[in-house]
C-alpha cells in the first residue's frame, strides 16, 4: 500500500510500470482472489516510462476490478465453476510500451462497446456502479499521458484492454533500438511468466 499512499506529484516520474502493476495486483487481491487467478507476463526489458504512478496504478486497478466483476457475471457461473483467468502483459516497442489486460469474463455486447468510456455509462444495477472507472482511465491515459487505450471484446468469451504509453529511454539511459520483428511475446508456461493466486503471498514463477 505504501507505494501508492503518498500524494501524487504534478511532474511525471520515470517509473517502473511492471512494479506498479505488481503492487496494484497485490493490494486488490480481495477483489479477485475468489473468482480468478491473475497471470502476469511482464517484459524483463521494459523501459522506465515518464508517468504519474498513482494515476497509472488507478487505471490498472479499475481495469482489474472490472475484469473480476465480468468473470463473476458469467452466465454459467456457479459455486462449482472453475475460476476465471485474468492476464496482464507488458511489452516494449520503439516509441511506447504496451499494457494488455485480458479476461475470460462475460464480455461486452457489441451494441454498447462504443459507449464504455463515456462518463457515467454503466451496465450495473443502480447503486452498484458509478460508470466513472473507464472514463477516468481514458482521461488519465489520453489527456495526462498522451497515450491511448482500446478494447476488443466478444460477448460470452471475454475482453482485452490495451494501453499504449509513450516512452523515451531504457533503464540504462540509452535510446532504445528499433523493435525486433522476430521477437515473440511470452505466454503462460514460458520463462518470465508469473502467477498470482490466493494461496500464495507473492509472485510465483510460471516458467
Amino acid at each position: 500500500m505504501k507505494d501508492f499512499s503518498h500524494p501524487g506529484s504534478k511532474e511525471k516520474e520515470q517509473s517502473d510500470i511492471n512494479k506498479i502493476i505488481q503492487t496494484t495486483v497485490e493490494i486488490s487481491r480481495n477483489e479477485w482472489k475468489y473468482c480468478a487467478d491473475v497471470d502476469l507476463v511482464l517484459a524483463e526489458d521494459l523501459p522506465l516510462v515518464p508517468c504519474h504512478p498513482n494515476d497509472i496504478g488507478q487505471v490498472i486497478l479499475n481495469l482489474l476490478i472490472n475484469a473480476a466483476h465480468s468473470i463473476k457475471e458469467r452466465p454459467e457461473k456457479s459455486p462449482n465453476s472453475p475460476k476465471g483467468q485474468i492476464v496482464i502483459r507488458t511489452t516494449p516497442a520503439q516509441h511506447h510500451i504496451a499494457i494488455e489486460l485480458n479476461d475470460n469474463g462475460c464480455g461486452i455486447p457489441e451494441a454498447i462497446i462504443h459507449k464504455i468510456f463515456d462518463p457515467f455509462f454503466t451496465t450495473k444495477e443502480v447503486g452498484k456502479g458509478t460508470g466513472q472507472g473507464l472514463a477516468i482511465a481514458r482521461n488519465v491515459i489520453l489527456n495526462k499521458h498522451g497515450g491511448d487505450i482500446k478494447v476488443t471484446s466478444e460477448e460470452g468469451l471475454g475482453s482485452t484492454f490495451i494501453i499504449h504509453l509513450p516512452q523515451t529511454r531504457r533503464r540504462d539511459g540509452g535510446i532504445r533500438a528499433p523493435d525486433n520483428p522476430t521477437k515473440k511475446p511470452r505466454f503462460p508456461g514460458e520463462s518470465g511468466v508469473f502467477t498470482i493466486s490466493p494461496d500464495h503471498s507473492g509472485l510465483r514463477n510460471g516458467g
